[in-house]
């Protein structure tokens, strides 16, 4: 498949700029007259300019450029960079058209095993790189960042696109991560709706209590979906929904270096920015921009194999006076991070759902004789 067609090149202004040496720019490969040559990337950033999800939208079509205008001046950081700018995806006839579009490019580059990094757009255009994964036949978990749930009954389809994927037929969904949401802003019934599908949601209090706890979660995930209105307003104001508390932004970059280390996720977007928003300096791109420079930097810092038969992992099992019986933990002796075991019964189905991510906090946990409900709600998914 030529999916040069999907694309219109990086505009012009962004490619003729003077920029030094070192700079993230001089390092990838960008479509400029050419499209990049496919061949050998790790990782492909593709600008999205959809705006039909939400009611005024008239400065997405400017995002993804002002974030690569931020972007391209940073300097370049370690590893050796396999990286392509693809430019920005094309608009369908609809919205719905846009997001099968985005799901036939990202489907066609996770399986040449090369990483969309998705900037701009609306957030609703997080079922587009959901559904990148729908023919790949294996169960998927999800992370979302974002201030509210966006699974409201009614309203524009940036108010329901999460209810939209945990609701889509046929289901590959195994888990559903939301962090950082704001309890003034979110519904009690939706948060317990999560809790009794068992699925991970952390609120900005208890994030910012225990920000280290998150890090399992975020590594547990195929997919990464961010929406810049989780970022507290004065240090990303470029967005229609922006809140003056918040994540901040050195902890939206420390997110987002956590996704880059997990070695298991496969696609990343960061949606929602509106340059109209901003302030003069644009501060909002420059954030985003530092994220996704922070992802990459995580992608070039992965360590672990994730084989736990092999010799880089200690295996430690705990004896408990209740059932069950012993509790199964891994540390690795590279990255020094842990996973544990979770028994089941069709091996089939969730094979790859065995061993999950877990903290340290949960191994102290195991040897003082509790199970730790990361446990629990893991062995309760499986059932």
């Amino acid at each position: 498949m030529n999916i040069r067609q999907y694309f219109d090149p990086i505009p012009e202004f962004i490619t003729t700029q003077k920029y030094s040496s070192n700079s993230f720019f001089n390092f990838i490969h960008f479509h400029g007259e050419t499209f990049p040559d496919l061949k050998g990337l790790q990782i492909a950033i593709i600008g999205l300019v959809e705006n039909r999800g939400i009611p005024k939208g008239e400065s997405i079509e400017r995002s993804a450029s002002e974030v690569r205008d931020k972007l391209f001046h940073l300097k370049k950081g370690h590893g050796l960079y396999k990286i392509a700018d693809l430019g920005d995806l094309k608009m369908g006839q609809t919205r719905e058209e846009s997001i099968q579009i985005m799901a036939v490019v990202g489907e066609y580059l996770i399986k040449k095993q090369i990483l969309p990094v998705f900037i701009g757009g609306t957030h609703d255009l997080d079922m587009g790189q959901y559904l990148s994964y729908q023919n790949l036949e294996k169960l998927v978990s999800m992370v979302t960042v974002d201030a509210k749930v966006d699974m409201e009954e009614e309203g524009m389809p940036s108010d329901n696109h999460s209810q939209e994927i945990i609701l889509h037929q046929p289901n590959f969904l195994f888990n559903y991560s939301h962090i950082g949401y704001q309890s003034f802003l979110v519904d009690k019934d939706l948060t317990g709706v999560m809790e009794k599908l068992y699925f991970d949601h952390i609120r900005l209090g208890h994030l910012r209590s225990n920000f280290k706890e998150i890090e399992p979660i975020i590594r547990n995930s195929d997919l990464l979906s961010f929406d810049v209105c989780a970022i507290q307003s004065s240090d990303a104001p470029g967005a229609a929904d922006a809140q003056p508390f918040g994540i901040s932004g050195e902890e939206a970059c420390q997110i987002c270096k956590f996704a880059g280390m997990n070695e298991k996720l496969s696609s990343f977007g960061v949606f929602g920015y509106q340059p109209y928003y901003d302030d003069n300096r644009n501060k909002t791109a420059s954030v985003i921009a530092t994220m996704v420079w922070y992802f990459i930097e995580g992608f070039y810092d992965r360590k672990d194999t994730l084989s736990f038969k092999g010799n880089d992992y200690v295996k430690y099992t705990v004896s408990l006076d209740l059932k069950p019986s012993t509790l199964v933990f891994y540390k690795s002796k590279r990255s020094e991070k842990w996973w544990m075991e979770i028994p089941h019964q069709d091996q089939d189905k969730f094979d790859r759902n065995t061993i999950i991510p877990c903290s340290y906090q949960d191994y102290q946990l195991a040897q003082s004789g509790e199970i730790p409900e990361r446990w629990i709600n893991a062995q309760l998914k499986l059932l």
